[in-house]
């Protein structure tokens, strides 16, 4: 029978997010993993409120993305802290413990609040999280998964201008935030027929706010549309989708049982079919089943409906189903998505306890929420620090190209050229068609004065992508290495028109040049 908003107590709220929280206070602990260094710890935007206000019109990622709130965010921990990486750890805890609460309220509407809460729990505890919610970066998923569910929370209680507000947080917080002004829509259209209808103005006012989000998106992080996964580059539609299918079914089977979590879903890691595949059916069924059961199931469980397709709404922009995307799969991608897991477990608790004893009921879920608790746990320390997370994956997924470049890097940074040398060699020999690699591969090389063979993997990166910045950095270093100063300039012009945030670089490598 369906309850009220106000149908969970507060002691039952507190249980979720006291238990979202407490699972990620590990993280306390955690510095600057990855691209939190570049994101956070290196992002003067990210130390200071004012500048980060300021970054409203500038893209989040290099010259990519559009996520300002997301940057405030940071600034305002950062400043509070003093810049601690725990204290911003822990803001990523309170913020999931928030998202937690608000799937339960999500629930209550069509369950019973003991199955809302089981429900919520499965979204606290739920091991697909750990890379948003550990990862600082994952902090944009996070916010924009809150903003989402808020809005629709509060255009169930036709709180609109909250609701409008709660949207434009969710766009401002990651891109797939644009979603929100369709799930309130959806979620009125499987709402009773009897309820009041949503006034025109909300929609009005949602179309607005969506239209100038896209507006400046497309002004200042339009650039991401071109940052594609580099094995989707060049490639077709069907062989794009010989990879993204695959790529569907594994998503599907982290969210049911997430056993073999990896930082990386790249080529080897998840397999590059040469033709349609069992992997490439099964995606196909997954998708067929979301849309078509979701319709079946739309009057007679409408939660599951609404779970169901705003998970694969969120998951859309990613999957590369309609279009490249910049990854082929990452957990933090799937932080929306487990609110499909989180209703149907929730439906589960009041079919069982319409059938089982209570105590029955109470002992399996208790069950599944250990295992999942310890799931998490277990994977936390992954996140830990680089060093951590560089080996586990390695070990974990050797077939990795992207773990074998990045120890690359690390062991050219120590000074280990000969080791360099060999995971680099590795890395090209998992997947030789990133042109990324092979740019920094060939400044490694030219680094150590190898220009012999540095130059075929520059003509080949520029060949797959004519202006990957290192890439473009590359080919001027050998043309100042050969005395070819005009060659230089004119390629440090290119570089300057196609990526801007180089040229400061391109100008002091001139001036240092001149000086000899």
């Amino acid at each position: 029978m369906a309850e009220s908003l106000t149908s969970l107590n507060r002691r039952s709220v507190a249980l979720v997010f006291a238990t979202a929280v407490a699972v990620y206070l590990p993280t306390a602990r955690y510095g600057f993993v990855e691209d939190d260094r570049a994101v956070v710890a290196a992002n003067p935007r990210a130390h200071s409120i004012p500048q980060a206000v300021r970054a409203f019109d500038q893209p989040y990622w290099g010259d990519e993305f559009y996520r300002p709130l997301t940057v405030l965010s940071f600034a305002v921990d950062w400043t509070v802290s003093g810049g601690r990486p725990g204290w911003l750890h822990l803001m990523n805890a309170l913020w999931h413990g928030l998202a937690s609460v608000l799937v339960a309220l999500l629930l209550a509407r069509a369950v019973s609040p003991a199955a809302a809460v089981v429900g919520g729990l499965v979204f606290a505890l739920h091991p697909v999280h750990t890379e948003a919610v550990a990862g600082l970066v994952g902090r944009a998923e996070v916010l924009a998964a809150a903003g989402m569910f808020a809005a629709v929370l509060c255009a169930r209680r036709r709180r609109w201008v909250a609701a409008v507000a709660c949207a434009a947080a969710a766009m401002l917080s990651k891109e797939h935030g644009v979603i929100t002004g369709v799930l309130i829509v959806l979620d009125r259209w499987l709402q009773r027929p009897d309820e009041p209808p949503y006034p025109r103005g909300l929609y009005v006012a949602l179309g607005i706010v969506t239209a100038v989000f896209l507006g400046a998106w497309y002004l200042i992080g339009r650039r991401a549309t071109g940052d594609v996964a580099s094995v989707f580059i060049g490639a077709g539609t069907a062989q794009r989708l010989e990879l993204a299918l695959p790529a569907v079914a594994r998503a599907t089977g982290l969210l049911i049982w997430p056993l073999n979590l990896s930082a990386d879903y790249g080529p080897r890691v998840i397999p590059a079919y040469a033709a349609f595949s069992l992997a490439a059916l099964a995606g196909t069924v997954m998708v067929a089943a979301a849309l078509w059961g979701g319709w079946r199931i739309r009057l007679t469980a409408p939660t599951l409906t609404f779970a169901a397709w705003a998970a694969a709404a969120a998951y859309l922009p990613t999957s590369n189903l309609l279009f490249p995307s910049g990854i082929v799969l990452a957990e933090r991608a799937l932080y929306v998505p487990v609110l499909a897991v989180a209703a149907a477990a929730g439906c589960a608790v009041d079919w069982a306890r319409s059938r089982w004893r209570p105590q029955r009921v109470g002992l399996v879920a208790g069950a599944v929420l250990c295992v999942f608790a310890g799931m998490t746990l277990a994977r936390l320390p992954v996140w830990r620090d680089n060093r951590t997370f560089l080996l586990t994956l390695l070990a974990d997924h050797p077939e990795s190209y992207w773990g074998h470049w990045s120890a690359a890097a690390v062991l050219a940074g120590v000074g280990d050229s000969g080791a360099a040398r060999r995971e680099y060699a590795r890395a090209d020999s998992l997947f030789d068609g990133d042109p990324h690699l092979d740019a920094a591969r060939a400044m490694f090389l030219i680094g150590l004065s190898d220009t012999a063979s540095a130059r075929p993997l520059v003509e080949r990166a520029r060949r797959r992508l004519p202006f990957e910045p290192v890439a473009l950095r590359a080919q001027f270093a050998l043309a100042l290495r050969r005395g070819e100063r005009a060659r230089a300039v004119a390629l440090a012009d290119t570089a300057r028109a196609h990526v801007p945030s180089d040229a400061a670089w391109y100008d002091a490598q001139l001036a240092e040049r001149s000086k000899r």
